[in-house]
């Protein structure tokens, strides 16, 4: 592997890093790329899921490369009402994830099971002492903790069970936050087959601790209430960061390596209040394809400045955020999305996307509030916690 030379490299094959690499070979198939990833398997073991409005059409072909599930539409269920909406939804599992890129890359483009050891503008030393030079070298590997941004955090674990008599569920509930509250707290129902699910804990709170045995009893209660006893076949859980506020800049300077572009989490590619990262990964993997010629510090450059300016249209979002935390009693921040949920379709898929007008923005903020006026006043004026790295 020593002396070894690519045009690009790209560490870290989680979703970032994998798009890139899809949009450079199918950008330019000549182009000598390489795809980095420590552990076995790309991706990792997650699930991504998206909202078709999240993407324009070059993006969605983009994703049309892997085999996905998807749905003609979803629904949310709160205290308050159930609804129904017809926005089609699609979710692509970490193995589809690799198998597509092994099926799409060409040979030799792909290589796993390899920790990094040190990246520089000039190239990537794996563990062992290997060196691979690069005209260009990206990092993926996922988002830095720092006490220069501020915010909560988002816990989840999921498991993907074989039920022992078919379920019932037609589309994926997305939000199901008619269960206990724990600091706003749903359960995300996906139905893979007419006996497969995906059920998904997920809560938001203002520390970055993930207790694995209490949420695998929730999931455990959840499954047993609705009848989803069954074969477990795998799961995953995480913890992701809620970002309100911060030093952006502070943040770049201090995460940056010199010329070394970043993408994905790692670069600030992120929805701050959701923590979404799909519609993100691509817009920036076809940004990268465009700008393929580019030095690796112009690379670099061109990513950092991209990732301000979304910082900047993220503002309305972290403020959304900083009130949620700041403003809403744990026990009762479900009523934040209750009253969100019941807004215009339109508006609730340019959220997501992290597109909203000002006239969405209106919509959310207008009306009577589902927290106290002199907490949210209160809770913007307020720095937030520092997000510092999780403790598993």
């Amino acid at each position: 592997m020593s002396g070894r030379r690519v045009d690009i490299a790209i560490v870290g094959g989680g979703l970032a890093g994998g798009l890139v690499a899809l949009a450079l070979h199918r950008r330019d198939p000549g182009m000598p790329v390489l795809l980095i990833e420590q552990g076995e398997v790309l991706g990792g073991n997650h699930r991504w899921s998206w909202f078709a409005s999240d993407l324009d059409a070059e993006g969605a072909a983009l994703l049309a490369r892997f085999r996905t599930t998807a749905w003609g539409g979803y629904e949310v269920r709160f205290p308050a009402y159930f609804r129904g909406l017809r926005t089609r939804y699609n979710s692509l599992s970490s193995a589809e994830f690799d198998a597509g890129l092994r099926r799409e890359l060409p040979q030799g483009a792909v290589l796993t099971g390899r920790a990094v050891a040190a990246l520089d503008a000039e190239g990537v030393t794996l563990a062992g002492g290997e060196r691979i030079a690069a005209r260009a070298v990206i990092d993926c590997r996922g988002f830095v903790p720092s006490a220069r941004l501020r915010g909560g955090w988002q816990v989840f674990m999921g498991r993907h069970l074989r039920t022992a008599r078919p379920h019932g569920i037609a589309r994926p509930i997305v939000m199901d936050a008619t269960v206990e509250q724990r600091g706003y707290r749903f359960v995300y129902v996906l139905p893979l087959g007419a006996d497969e699910l995906f059920v998904e804990d997920t809560y938001y709170q203002d520390t970055p601790e993930l207790d694995r045995s209490a949420l695998s009893a929730r999931i455990d209660r959840y499954c047993l209430q609705h009848g989803f006893e069954g074969e477990i076949l795998g799961g995953e859980s995480g913890v992701l960061p809620v970002i309100t506020g911060g030093d952006f800049a502070a943040w770049q300077r201090e995460t940056a390596v010199a010329g070394v572009a970043r993408a994905g989490a790692r670069g600030g590619f992120l929805h701050p209040l959701t923590s979404y990262t799909l519609p993100f990964a691509v817009e920036t993997a076809l940004a990268v394809a465009d700008e393929a010629q580019l030095p690796g510090d112009q690379l670099a450059a061109l990513l950092d400045a991209r990732a301000k300016r979304l910082w900047g249209r993220m503002r309305f979002y972290r403020r959304l955020g900083a009130m949620l935390f700041g403003a809403a009693r744990p026990e009762a921040r479900y009523r934040v999305f209750e009253r969100f949920y019941r807004l215009p379709e339109g508006l609730i898929e340019r959220f997501y996307a992290g597109r909203s007008t000002l006239g969405d923005r209106a919509r959310v903020l207008l009306g009577r509030p589902p927290v106290p006026v002199n907490r949210a006043i209160a809770a913007l004026a307020r720095k937030g916690a520092p997000l510092q790295g999780p403790r598993r």
